[in-house]
């Protein structure tokens, strides 16, 4: 993992943090989107969280190759605005080394540090690894979207998750030692 930091999204990163959602979306398993948003698109993505509506950080490989993204973007409707929703992934050979766990504890520090209260999240029951590695970090199961996808035949159930930032609970990713 030498190769690899974890930094701050910032604008230079785009084009290739827009190359690495596109890789991952055309694996079809892992994220909904089945190819990547626009350049603009995601150049409006990122300019929004850097505007103070989220925070997201970055995987980069030499060269400023960016390899994994955690980001989390805080809900703007009255009523909802202490929520944030988290998205993370990685490209296919940076998984299974530590790095999304890296990933999502510095991104869900930073969220608590900002004032957020809940991040909420949906993943995919099939995968078990991100399942594990959020219920690790403190998310806890909150309820099943039933076929949720239905993409080349194949259906696929949404778990939702949360994590609650609460002051009088101790037990939060600030506080667990990361595991490696």
């Amino acid at each position: 993992m030498d190769d690899v930091s974890l930094v701050h999204s910032h604008e230079c990163y785009i084009e290739s943090f827009n190359r690495a959602v596109d890789a991952v979306a055309r694996e079809r398993r892992y994220i909904a989107f089945v190819e990547g948003p626009t350049l603009s698109q995601t150049a409006a993505f990122v300019r929004h969280v850097l505007d103070g509506n989220g925070v997201q950080q970055l995987a980069v490989a030499t060269g400023n190759v960016v390899v994994g993204w955690c980001d989390i973007v805080w809900n703007q409707q009255e009523g909802f605005r202490h929520v944030g929703r988290l998205g993370m992934a990685l490209l296919s050979q940076y998984r299974g080394r530590g790095l999304g766990r890296r990933l999502a504890h510095v991104t869900l520090q930073a969220a608590r540090e900002s004032g957020i209260e809940r991040v909420e999240l949906d993943v995919f029951t099939s995968n078990t690894p991100a399942i594990s590695l959020y219920k690790s970090l403190g998310f806890v199961e909150e309820g099943i979207k039933r076929h949720a996808r239905k993409l080349d035949g194949r259906y696929d159930d949404n778990l939702f998750m949360a994590l609650l930032f609460d002051s009088n609970n101790s037990d939060t990713p600030e506080d667990r030692p990361i595991q490696r």
